[in-house]
């Protein structure tokens, strides 16, 4: 008896130190994807009416010529050269398809100005087709236009806006007309596809997967791709399925990486990232150079030249014409260097201690990306730097 309350006691604590904690697993549907479940892009041309003078301005003959397109297709013949377009603009209207898409649903469009149009705000779109790459119409868009802010000016210039004004979106804005062939019926085999593909983590869901249904179903094919048998009591039942494996959870393993963005001066650190001993010392040079004029006035009463008009220099100075007004530049050099000391960092020790430790000693976020760019130089540093 003793024995096995032993080794169920031993097999709990294994369980405890290696199985990943909860808090880090992912549903398998957020972070992988289905091969041919995907949505599609369509885009298409229109015209925003209605706009109160904000729209588009005479040079923009591409809005004059689908005006007067438009006109023609309702039976009105007019000249292009006879239209103006100020409350009239050119758009590019785009959407996403979703997978399974059906004819009569409603989806999102945006809407964004090709023109100069000052402002899309009050406008309506008229019926515009959406195709996809193919050439083909999905859908049909029309509506009132929400812009989510203004645009306000006067005629000497200058004015108040608020939020992007030739941006816009409709929220059910176009129909669908066309649908996608896309069926799980019958089908013997799926594939997944990793979002972020990853050798451990592809077979860490091959685990789950085959833990859950049995029978091996599920084999990993590369770092980003799983082959899945379906088996034989879901054939009709595709979709149960899909949903069941979607639930299961993993935790996903990620690439020891740091992401540098210079020009914000942001660094992002993963948690696997790892340093070797290295001993860094960082201190910033500062150089400071003022400019500055002397001006040298001649003395009081000296004696005059030829001539008693006065002068004026290209510096601005009057000067008398028996006396001399000498402009010398100045320039003031400083230079000033930090002294921080030298941080020894142990080997082993992650990226997160290494920052910490230069923290309090007063790095700044633009100094750290010039550290670990040295470190990363120097051979210490055991992740991938990728600099945006």
């Amino acid at each position: 008896m003793y024995g096995r309350f032993r080794f169920l006691l031993l097999v709990i604590l294994a369980f405890i130190l290696f199985s990943p904690s909860i808090g880090e697993a992912a549903r398998i549907k957020d972070i992988v994807s289905i091969k041919g479940i995907r949505p599609n892009q369509l885009f298409g041309y229109g015209l925003i009416i209605g706009l109160n003078g904000s729209g588009d301005k005479a040079g923009a003959s591409f809005t004059i010529q689908g005006l007067a397109n438009m006109l023609e297709h309702m039976g009105i013949h007019v000249s292009a050269t006879n239209l103006k377009v100020s409350n009239v603009a050119s758009v590019v209207v785009s959407a996403m398809l979703p997978p399974f898409a059906r004819i009569g649903q409603k989806i999102d469009i945006t809407i964004s100005s090709i023109g100069d149009a000052k402002s899309l705000q009050g406008g309506n779109l008229l019926l515009t087709p959406l195709k996809g790459v193919d050439g083909k119409v999905y859908a049909l868009a029309q509506g009132a236009i929400c812009i989510g802010g203004f645009s306000a000016g006067g005629d000497a210039g200058g004015g108040v806006t608020k939020n992007h004004p030739t941006v816009g979106r409709i929220s059910g804005g176009a129909t669908v007309e066309r649908e996608i062939p896309l069926s799980l019926k019958n089908k013997q085999e799926l594939t997944i596809i990793l979002n972020n593909p990853d050798f451990i983590t592809a077979l860490r869901i091959a685990g789950v997967i085959n833990s859950r249904f049995g029978d091996d179903i599920a084999k990993p094919i590369d770092s980003g791709t799983l082959k899945f048998r379906i088996p034989h009591e879901f054939h009709d039942r595709t979709v149960d399925l899909l949903a069941q494996i979607g639930q299961l959870e993993v935790v996903p393993d990620t690439m020891a990486k740091v992401i540098v963005n210079e020009r914000t001066g942001t660094v992002v650190i993963g948690e696997n990232v790892r340093i070797s001993k290295v001993a860094v010392a960082h201190g910033n040079l500062s150089i400071e150079i003022k400019e500055a004029k002397e001006v040298s006035q001649p003395l009081p009463f000296a004696p005059s030249g030829e001539g008693s008009a006065l002068t004026e220099t290209e510096e601005g100075v009057i000067v008398a014409p028996g006396g001399s007004t000498v402009v010398s530049p100045k320039s003031d050099v400083s230079v000033s260097e930090e002294k921080n000391r030298l941080l020894l960092v142990p080997e082993g020790r992650t990226i997160g201690e290494l920052v910490r430790a230069l923290n309090a000693i007063g790095v700044t976020p633009r100094d750290l990306i010039t550290i670990l760019q040295a470190i990363k130089a120097a051979g210490a540093l055991q992740a991938e730097l990728e600099i945006i």
